[in-house]
């Protein structure tokens, strides 16, 4: 029971300084976005009309190297600002998928044909999950009304505002940590015991190109913490083990996409039918992506890979997760402190 508690333990610490680095340029993102881009500006573009905003949001999204945690301060800072909920969505689907980096290292390891077919994925994902959402708020009275003014932030002075800098990093690094805290670490928690609980080769045996093995990586893929780049040569090992290029993509969608820390911050945050909506789109956008991907696409992939470069060195991670754990904890204390829920 003791080893039991270690592992968790070092899981959750394992998985703060993977994500840790990425959060925090979320929050730095976020931050820079709440003052440095208008709310007008946001509303314009991205909360205006049904598809166009939709199709901003999700091309200006792909490129970004945001992971699915680094993401959700910047969705969450978009949509106080005036963004759409199809707009916000299509951002949180289609951001975490890819990145220059991740489509840099899909090239190297499965080729062009694949990472082609990764960026369109994303886009299509994207777009579908945007779309969704933009139909049931037009069906919905007063849904699709931005929330700038029901979620103002309290440090929003006209005084700090004057203060670009200060006013930036006051929210990117106060306020969205103190509203992430719980269901943040809540998701963590959850992630640490599927990692501890479910043995690594449960899905050794599991190959093949079938659609009960992109069903096995999809329910792999949801709950993991792994970036869109760490994902790749995952991928890669997967293919050179026996399992098909659709099977492999499935995980990249889902993967880098989903985990639990980053769902049970969305489900917390934006709703449950929006969480539930993200979750759907995700998982059977992949499905149909990775189906389509084995008709056309069967290469011939070698069968030793090159060990996945670490994006940041360790010391890197174990200091981001030290401030990351700092802020999370120091914004739930004064939220205790000052009566803040």
């Amino acid at each position: 029971m003791q080893t039991f508690f270690i592992d968790v333990a070092l899981e959750i610490w394992n998985t703060l300084g993977a994500m840790a680095p990425y959060l925090l340029f979320g929050f730095f993102v976020a931050g820079v976005l709440s003052v440095w881009v208008s709310s007008e500006t946001v509303s314009r573009h991205l909360g205006q009309g049904q598809f166009l905003p939709i199709l901003k949001s999700t091309l200006i999204g792909i490129p970004l190297p945001l992971c699915s945690c680094a993401v959700i301060p910047v969705s969450v800072s978009l949509r106080k600002q005036g963004a759409s909920r199809g707009a916000t969505l299509s951002f949180l689907i289609s951001t975490p998928q890819t990145g220059v980096d991740s489509l840099f290292v899909t090239y190297s390891l499965l080729g062009i044909v694949f990472t082609m077919f990764r960026g369109v994925a994303a886009f299509v994902s994207g777009l579908i999950g945007g779309a969704v959402v933009s139909v049931i708020d037009s069906k919905t009275p007063n849904a699709s009304e931005p929330l700038s003014e029901a979620v103002h932030d309290c440090c929003c002075s006209e005084k700090m505002i004057k203060n670009k800098v200060w006013h930036s990093l006051q929210h990117g690094f106060v306020s969205l940590p103190r509203e992430m805290a719980l269901p943040l670490l809540a998701g963590l928690l959850m992630a640490a015991l599927i990692t501890v609980c479910i043995p690594e080769d449960f899905f050794a045996g599991a190959v093949g190109s079938g659609v009960g093995t992109k069903w096995i990586m999809m329910l792999m893929g949801i709950p993991m913490y792994v970036c869109a780049t760490a994902s790749v040569p995952i991928a890669a090992a997967f293919v050179s083990a026996g399992v098909s290029p659709g099977a492999a993509l499935v995980f990249l969608m889902t993967g880098p996409a989903t985990n639990a820390a980053t769902l049970t911050t969305i489900w917390k945050l934006m709703g449950k039918r929006f969480g539930f909506i993200y979750l759907m789109v995700v998982g059977m956008t992949a499905l149909v992506n990775g189906i389509i991907l084995d008709q056309i696409y069967m290469p011939q992939v070698a069968s030793k890979f090159s060990e996945a470069h670490e994006m940041f060195p360790s010391w890197v991670k174990g200091v981001s997760a030290i401030v990351l754990t700092v802020l999370l904890v120091k914004a739930r204390w004064a939220s205790r402190r000052f009566g803040v829920i």
